[in-house]
């Protein structure tokens, strides 16, 4: 195994054993062994990135400098991948593989200087922020309009390791993109999210959607994920986790549709109503024209009634939720934080979710069709604002 893997690894230059190289790596990291072996091509694509990352990092002589090249070069490589796919290469793996080769080299590779770990975990969470976009949301000065657009990682990688997530290729495809509408210049920027508990309860959407709603300085909030058979706009998010399924760390909740669990936030429950409703113009968006239907998805489960189409939020208010519109996983929690956020902050712009369309593995010409059919659907709801 180790034979047929030492190319690969070399051309990374992870030299050592395996078991010494992974010694320090999460779970997440510890695939890239697999994934360049069986997807080369896609892990490897932004080799230069990486390659500018560990020489900087050698060279690096400033405990105080580092963090801010770090953190450059991971807004390198998010820029590249914004690049890529608006240029045709419709995929969004090679910028997930890549952050993990960039994380994995700052926990093996040593800098110019004596690290502690301590200084370590700020590097990689430097290059992990900034290659999610988190730092590169700049909406131009004559922009009257403006949208933020969540995508997330590829996840459930152990059952496939070149699955693909049409959320986050929509994110990288839409970043940027100015349109007018209704004689107003609209412009969307994006950011990228892990499929991870731990970030969401440590707060990862709250801190990024804070200073919008704070400033009310944001016009629309969608955030988009990977779904079913059709597009599904996610009428009433639920609070509560109840997947039975694990995140890209391996690590489950423990919660279960007959059990199901609250949240966290920054160590506390996350407190608010078992139900919110989004507030996206669905008759717009749902007039869109494309390859998949748009559902306007009324579905929740409760403990105390099961599975049932909702009408209001009104039969919802002393229900225990199990499922919201959205699910039970983080498609629907990234939808809930966002909504639940915007009524504390008191704000009305539209905030909710849309669900892709489910692909099997990666396709590049169903998930083309995917991002076209959200951008239209993005430019609709911001005519009908």
């Amino acid at each position: 195994m180790f034979k047929r893997l030492l190319p690969a690894m070399l051309s990374l230059g992870l030299t050592a054993a395996p078991f010494a190289v992974f010694a320090n790596l999460d779970v997440e990291e510890a695939r890239l062994t697999k994934a360049y072996s069986e997807l080369p091509e896609v892990s490897q694509r932004y080799q230069g990135l990486l390659e500018g990352l560990v020489e900087k990092y050698a060279a690096s002589t400033e405990e105080l400098a580092v963090t801010n090249t770090m953190a450059h070069q991971g807004l390198r490589l998010w820029q590249q991948a914004v690049r890529d796919v608006q240029s045709g290469n419709l995929d969004d793996r090679p910028l997930y593989w890549s952050r993990l080769a960039m994380r994995a080299k700052l926990k093996q590779e040593k800098p110019g200087f004596n690290i502690a770990p301590w200084q370590r975990d700020i590097l990689v969470k430097a290059v992990e922020k900034s290659s999610r976009g988190f730092s590169d949301i700049h909406f131009a000065d004559d922009v009257q309009l403006k949208i933020l657009l969540t995508g997330f990682d590829p996840f459930f990688l152990d059952r496939n390791i070149g699955q693909s997530n049409p959320s986050g290729l929509v994110a990288l495809m839409l970043d940027g993109y100015r349109f007018e509408v209704n004689g107003k210049k609209a412009q969307v920027e994006t950011v990228m999210v892990p499929v991870r508990f731990a970030d969401f309860d440590q707060g990862i959407i709250e801190s990024l959607l804070t200073p919008f709603y704070r400033n009310n300085s944001i016009n629309m909030v969608l955030t988009v994920s990977m779904g079913r058979d059709n597009f599904d706009l996610e009428r009433f998010p639920g609070r509560n986790r109840s997947a039975e399924a694990p995140d890209n760390l391996n690590l489950m909740t423990g919660a279960s549709k007959t059990a199901p669990l609250a949240p966290m936030l920054d160590g506390k429950m996350l407190n608010g109503d078992e139900f919110v409703q989004f507030s996206l113009p669905v008759a717009a968006m749902q007039a869109v024209k494309g390859r998949w239907q748009v559902n306007d998805n009324h579905r929740v489960t409760t403990l105390q009634r099961g599975e049932f189409d909702a009408v209001s939020l009104r039969e919802l208010k002393d229900a225990t939720s199990v499922e919201g519109s959205g699910g039970g996983y983080l498609s629907n929690e990234i939808s809930y934080r966002a909504i639940l956020l915007q009524q504390q902050f008191g704000r009305t712009l539209p905030v909710g979710h849309i669900h892709t369309p489910r692909i099997a593995g990666y396709n590049t010409d169903e998930e083309g069709a995917i991002a076209e059919q959200v951008k239209a659907m993005v430019e609709a709801a911001a005519k009908a604002l």
